[in-house]
């Protein structure tokens, strides 16, 4: 099967005319009986090629990382005496980047793609974090939590500029998402070493949830943006933005559980309750806006939250038997009827906000352009 951006691209290099690839997106969505916007298309293997490549790749750099480790502490090189060395990290860092020039640049690739972006990145984090935490170590004679946050917001902030030079180079999807989660770890770093040991760990935690959610909200309105640019989701904005709303949803869902006290182990009838009309709020959500993330990172909590309703009803054996009955058929029947759900709920939106939602009927026609992406 060919993807939208690679049609996209055949289009730019006049290998078919952009109304033939419109007219051939639009044939697959009336076969399928469904809008190609609604299908949530992204790019992830066009074949068995790709999972060998990812895992050979996977086998190479944690070779490589273990072999970086090895050396440093050989050399004495590590943090806190055998812990992380800045040698592993370059190493990871360099060897990704390199295989990227091959298999992300000629071959394009996307899923070892992915996997030698987080080799790059991580290994940019990992230099910055244990040179900066040996730097700390050897100024401050006990560093504290104040330090440690502070090692990590700069870490993070390394790590936002090595994913923006890897954007540029490369253009690979998921690294927007990546320099966003980098960048909001850049103000939670910062929050917590303002904070420090000012207050009770529990009203620290309280703060930080708090920050993690307007963090998730930001980059949920970067993805908007990103979704907005690309409304029949034919070019790799669309892709862009399906990694945003990955990276947002967790941060979303996750704080606002736990300010409620909904994740505490001790959940009650009421709360019960309360997590299944939220699920229901953010089933809601996501269809307007077409994108199924914050139905998968809300799972956790109500497939708990049911799982207690059903014991507290006196079903104790089969709890959880009966929690997966009940959750899975309801969202395989969202995933059936999902367009019709979804226009019924858009329908109800006022027509302003329904313009910048994406489209309901099927593809509209778009030109394509050399780099979608830029």
């Amino acid at each position: 099967m060919y993807s939208q951006q690679e049609l996209d691209d055949a289009v730019a290099a006049g290998a078919i005319t952009s109304d033939s690839a419109n007219a051939l997106r639009a044939f697959v969505a009336n076969q399928r009986n469904a809008s190609l916007v609604d299908e949530e298309h992204f790019r992830l293997i066009t074949g068995f090629n790709d999972i060998f490549v990812t895992i050979a790749g996977a086998i190479l750099l944690f070779a490589i990382g273990w072999i970086g480790q090895s050396m440093g502490d050989n050399m004495g090189l590590t943090f806190d005496g055998g812990g992380p060395s800045p040698l592993a990290g370059v190493l990871l860092a360099a060897v990704s980047w390199g295989l990227a020039l091959y298999f992300t640049a000629k071959r394009r690739m996307a899923l070892p793609s992915i996997l030698f972006l987080g080799g790059f990145l991580l290994g940019i984090f990992w230099t910055a974090g244990s040179l900066l935490a040996m730097m700390a170590e050897s100024m401050i004679e006990q560093p504290g939590a104040r330090a440690a946050a502070v090692v990590l917001s700069i870490s993070a902030a390394i790590t936002a500029a090595a994913a923006y030079l890897h954007w540029k180079k490369f253009r690979v999807p998921i690294t927007v998402a990546a320099g966003a989660v980098a960048a909001a770890g850049i103000v939670a770093g910062l929050t917590a070493a303002m904070i420090g040991d000012s207050v009770a760990i529990e009203t620290m935690m309280t703060i930080m949830l708090w920050v993690v959610l307007g963090l998730g909200l930001a980059i949920f309105a970067y993805a908007m943006k990103w979704d907005g640019s690309d409304p029949a989701r034919v070019t790799r904005r669309s892709d862009v933005a399906f990694w945003l709303h990955l990276a947002a949803a967790p941060m979303i869902v996750h704080p606002v559980f736990s300010l409620l006290g909904l994740n505490d182990g001790n959940a009650s009838i009421a709360e019960g309750f309360i997590v299944l009309v939220l699920y229901v709020a953010l089933g809601i959500a996501a269809l307007a806006i077409d994108r199924r993330a914050l139905l998968v990172s809300a799972l956790a909590y109500v497939l708990y939250a049911l799982t207690e309703l059903f014991r507290e009803f006196g079903a104790v054996e089969l709890n959880i038997a009966l929690t997966a009955l009940v959750i899975g058929s309801a969202l395989l029947l969202l995933s059936a009827l999902w367009h019709q759900a979804r226009h019924k709920v858009v329908a109800m939106l006022p027509a302003g906000l329904q313009s910048k939602l994406p489209d309901l009927h099927g593809v509209k026609k778009v030109e394509a352009s050399p780099e979608p992406a830029a």
